[in-house]
C-alpha cells in the first residue's frame, strides 16, 4: 500500500472512499464531519438516518466504522468512524487504531482501492497531534488491506507535518 500525505480538504478528493470522523451520533457534526456532510448533501444524511434506524439505534460504536454513499462528493462512498475522545487517565489508542483498521476493512468489503483519511481523534477529541498521527500511520501501514492508496489529507500544514514525521 502507498501512503500518502497531502494538505487540504478531504472532500474534494478524488478517491474510491472517503473516512468520515463522525460522532456516534451519524447525523453531521463540526469538523471533518460537518464538511462531508454539508459538501455531500442530503443523501448521506438520509442513509445515516437508516443506519441509526435500522443497526445502530444507539449509535456507532467509538472503534467501528460504516460506510454510506458520498453524495455529491468525488468519491463514491463514506466511511464513517467513531474514534475515541481523548483521555488522560485511560489508554484509549486502542480504540484509534480500531477506527483507522475497521475503515481499511470497510473498504475492502466495498472493493475500494484509493482512501483517503483525516487525522481521526486529533481535533475537537483532543487526541495529542503527534500520538495521533503515530497512531494513525502505523495502524495504516501495518493493517493487511486491498486498498493500494491510503491518502491521509490533513487540514493544516502543522497536522501535515506531524503525519509526515512518523
Amino acid at each position: 500500500m502507498t501512503i500518502e500525505f497531502v494538505q487540504g480538504d478531504i472532500t474534494t478528493q478524488e478517491v474510491d472512499a472517503v473516512v468520515n470522523a463522525a460522532n456516534s451520533g451519524l447525523l453531521g457534526g463540526g469538523g471533518v464531519d460537518g464538511a462531508i456532510h454539508r459538501a455531500g448533501g442530503p443523501d448521506i444524511l438520509r442513509e445515516c438516518e437508516e443506519l441509526r434506524r435500522t443497526r445502530f439505534p444507539d449509535g456507532l460504536p467509538t472503534g467501528r466504522a460504516v460506510a454510506t454513499t458520498a453524495g455529491r462528493l468525488p468519491a463514491r462512498w463514506v466511511i464513517h468512524t467513531v474514534g475515541p475522545v481523548y483521555a488522560k487517565r485511560e489508554d484509549r489508542s486502542a480504540l484509534l487504531a480500531s477506527a483507522y483498521r475497521e475503515s481499511l476493512r470497510v473498504a475492502d468489503e466495498l472493493g475500494a482501492r484509493t482512501v483517503a483519511f483525516p487525522a481521526v481523534s486529533a481535533g475537537i477529541y483532543g487526541w495529542p497531534l503527534d500520538d495521533a498521527a503515530r497512531i494513525a500511520v502505523t495502524t495504516v501501514r501495518d493493517t493487511p488491506s486491498q486498498v493500494q492508496t491510503a491518502r491521509f489529507v490533513l487540514f493544516s500544514a502543522e497536522i501535515l507535518r506531524a503525519f509526515e514525521g512518523v
